[in-house]
């Protein structure tokens, strides 16, 4: 399993996995509400869009790979800076690498960079109460649920409500990782 930055060369695989995936992930996928301005409709946009908000400071966009062969993507988002130092972790993986732990290591190794390396504080996620795949995520790596978001997010063509998780560097002073390494490991 590992992570790198996405690019414009990801376009065919991106779009393939999508469409083999689209049925595991619709339910899940952010849409525009009624009346948003048009949003990306090409993977090249969307590239550029994230390129744009990672130049910027706000973004961090990658691709989850097993193999050396991609299958999900993983987004830093949101970043706020000064006081704050936060940013919201969103995620979606393959329907064939679901269920082997690709992704909470994904996600854990994305927490420890944000908060050693880019010198974030408070990551978040949040994820529909019907989403079991996702919920597995958040509890594989112990991370604290801290609210409900009522309607939070446009999802699959309807405002959703989503429950909310939130982890600070404080929490996780040796690391995500090491945390969910240490979990795994059976009792002596």
């Amino acid at each position: 399993m590992g992570l790198r930055p996405i690019k414009r060369g990801d376009a065919g695989t991106w779009q393939r996995l999508h469409e083999q995936n689209s049925d595991w992930l619709t339910p899940w996928e952010a849409t525009l509400p009624k009346g948003a301005r048009p949003a990306a409709t090409t993977y090249r946009q969307m590239i550029q869009g994230l390129r744009r908000q990672a130049g910027q400071g706000r973004t961090l966009p990658f691709v989850v790979t097993y193999d050396g062969e991609m299958v999900g993507q993983l987004t830093v988002s949101g970043v706020t800076w000064g006081s704050a130092r936060w940013a919201q972790v969103g995620y979606w993986l393959s329907r064939e690498h679901a269920g082997r732990g690709t992704m909470p290591l994904a996600v854990a190794m994305v927490i420890d960079h944000c908060f050693e390396v880019v010198g974030l504080h408070r990551i978040e996620i949040a994820v529909r109460p019907e989403n079991a795949a996702s919920l597995a995520v958040v509890r594989k790596l112990a991370i604290d649920q801290v609210g409900v978001a009522p309607r939070y997010l446009h999802i699959d063509g309807d405002w959703r409500d989503h429950l909310l998780f939130a982890i600070t560097a404080e929490q996780a002073p040796g690391g995500v990782v090491a945390r969910l390494t240490d979990r795994s490991q059976p009792a002596p």
